[in-house]
């Protein structure tokens, strides 16, 4: 029997519009041709406006808040298994609602988990995605994931900074892994915030294990939503005689009033990938685009060649 050659389609919800061209553009082809029709009480429906018999499809989307982000990436998962799609994976670029990983209190759901099973029933045969907020999501899956980590964009441009006496630092006790990572990759020192909340989004307390003084410190953190924590962390290191603060965020959530604290804050520089469309511009905060980084992971999996080089710090 003569060979099947499987051709590669790229198609991409609405709301990672942007991003999804630059990764087509980036792996050298088009996006697919996607219409979206809506009903006049919100239900909307997504088609695709091509064959994908046979192919491997690739559907480009962030599940962030609110809930139609979720919906549309699970239709069009739904819609690629019926009109047999030989490979469909999804590219999430942000895996949304992955802070509820776990029962921190009683009579809670474990959302990550319920997108996870959601995802694999719409019809999705592997994942793609940056960053994770718990890496043990993963195990959430019974389908390939392939994780990414956004220190393959973010490290060449801290290092184009040259900056004297780096220390790295992480805003809270669940990310020195990142940072540990960081600052190796780096040979920086490592300094540690140690917060207490009053409440979600809300800081009582914030303590420092570790010296910043006479330092530039990088703040590393896979989100920003209100910027509470950061903007805090950069008062606190500053008063304690650091030389300047930046922070590195994966995915620029940006809600509330994060633009303004962002603004008005001691942080010098924001700086995270278009992983999740900008709200709006801010001088202080600076786009690393992720495009290559999945443009590259996408073909090396159509092709059947090794990613690790690309999700291992």
């Amino acid at each position: 029997m003569p060979n099947v050659i499987t051709e590669a389609k790229l198609f991409s919800c609405a709301q990672s519009r942007d991003l999804a061209a630059k990764i087509a553009e980036s792996y050298g082809t088009k996006l697919g041709s996607v219409i979206t029709s809506t009903y006049s009480d919100g239900e909307f429906q997504p088609s695709f406006e091509e064959s994908v018999r046979g192919s491997r499809v690739f559907i480009i989307g962030s599940t962030h808040p609110g809930s139609d982000h979720l919906m549309e990436l699970l239709l069009m998962l739904d819609a690629a298994k019926r009109a047999s799609a030989r490979h469909i994976t999804a590219v999430i670029p942000y895996y949304g609602w992955a802070r509820q990983d776990r029962k921190d209190k009683p009579r809670v759901p474990i959302a990550a988990k319920l997108i996870a099973k959601m995802l694999e029933t719409a019809g999705a045969t592997r994942i793609i995605t940056m960053d994770l907020h718990a890496d043990q999501i993963q195990g959430f899956f019974e389908k390939p994931v392939d994780h990414l980590f956004a220190s393959t964009v973010f490290l060449p441009y801290l290092r184009s900074l040259n900056l004297e006496n780096l220390t790295i630092a992480s805003p809270d006790m669940g990310g020195s892994k990142r940072a540990y990572a960081y600052s190796k990759t780096m040979e920086s020192d490592v300094v540690i915030c140690y917060k207490q909340r009053a409440k979600a989004n809300v800081i009582s307390h914030m303590e420092l294990i570790g010296n910043v003084e006479g330092k530039n410190v990088v703040l590393v953190d896979d989100m920003v939503d209100t910027a509470g924590t950061l903007t805090k962390a950069a008062d606190v290191m500053m008063e304690r005689g650091a030389l300047s603060v930046r922070a590195i965020c994966t995915h620029p959530v940006l809600s509330g009033e994060a633009y303004e604290r962002v603004e008005n804050s001691k942080l010098l520089e924001l700086i995270v990938t278009d992983s999740i469309p900008l709200k709006k511009e801010s001088k202080k905060i600076r786009v690393v685009s992720c495009a290559e980084l999945f443009a590259d992971v996408m073909n090396r999996v159509h092709n059947n060649r090794s990613i690790s080089s690309k999700f291992i710090m």
